[in-house]
């Protein structure tokens, strides 16, 4: 998401005009990753999350992740925003957050709302979901028409998740999650004013040390973006995206669960390699209650 509230801000810049357009990147696209269907597992954790963000080397924001995952529901939230130099010329905050069920050991979405506010515009999105399917959406301000914009129809709106939920990829089987499989598979995406795939795939194992809490093995996975609609096909950042071979996600465990989380996300731009990534990474497991504990509460 701070990806996506940084490039909302850096588009209105001169040198950025040249190159990319006044349009959000869809790195709900990149905080937009999920896994597979697998074997219905029950588990329950909790993660707490910090980054920051970086373009060519220097700081341009920082963010934070909740995920809450029960028995039965569950809940994500994040929040960003600017930092370092990049105040300086302008300011911007943005939050997203989906809740939802977890049935046979998958998320299930029921509402996202995310917000994003960068010199002074506000960009809102509301969705309400119900078994993969987008019931209702509000967005603001509307999406400009477009002659040259490929139409959004009913079609594009069922059998997707929400950029939340999506950034939350669930490894198949009941073993190890360090796996090829956890980057295995394509993500169908609705963020309220575009529809889009994001297909991922396994590159290698590498090693994280984080400065407060996760420290140990993450799976690392290309990313590749392919937007179907909402769009207008010959924008640059469009283009760009869809023609990028070189992003990253690096996912590590949500303690409990056989969920992941993106740990770092790297995009290559023409302004230099753009990276968000954990200084904390703080998860433990949710204990279910007891019988006894149930029955005498």
């Amino acid at each position: 998401m701070i990806f996506r509230l940084v490039r909302r801000i850096l588009v209105r810049r001169t040198l950025v005009r040249r190159t990319f357009v006044r349009r959000t990147w869809p790195v709900g696209a990149v905080t937009l990753i999920l896994g597979l269907s697998g074997h219905a597992v029950h588990a329950q954790g909790k993660l707490e999350a910090r980054y920051s963000g970086s373009l060519a080397g220097l700081p341009i924001g920082r963010g934070a992740l909740l995920v809450d995952i029960h028995a039965d529901q569950f809940s994500i939230s994040a929040t960003g925003a600017t930092a370092g130099l990049l105040r300086v010329f302008a300011s911007g905050q943005g939050s997203s957050m989906a809740r939802g069920t977890v049935s046979g050991g998958q998320l299930v979405p029921a509402s996202y709302a995310s917000q994003i506010i960068a010199d002074k515009r506000t960009d809102d999105v509301r969705m309400l979901l119900g078994a993969g399917m987008v019931k209702e959406f509000i967005a603001e301000p509307p999406t400009s028409p477009s002659p040259d914009r490929v139409p959004l129809t009913d079609a594009h709106r069922k059998n997707v998740l929400d950029p939340m939920t999506a950034s939350l990829i669930r490894v198949p089987g009941t073993g190890n999650t360090f796996v090829p499989e956890a980057c295995l598979g394509k993500i169908p995406i609705f963020d309220g004013r575009m529809r889009y795939d994001i297909q991922l795939a396994f590159k290698r194992l590498d090693k994280v040390k984080s400065d407060r809490g996760y420290q140990g093995t993450v799976v690392v996975c290309s990313v590749y973006f392919s937007p179907i609609a909402g769009h207008i096909p010959d924008r640059a950042a469009i283009k760009y995206l869809a023609h990028l071979r070189e992003m990253e996600t690096w996912l590590a465990p949500v303690a409990g669960t056989r969920f992941m989380a993106p740990y770092r996300i790297s995009i290559p731009t023409p302004l230099g390699l753009g990276v968000l990534q954990a200084s904390h990474f703080v998860s433990e497991p949710q204990s279910r209650p007891s019988a006894t504990s149930v029955t005498t509460q």
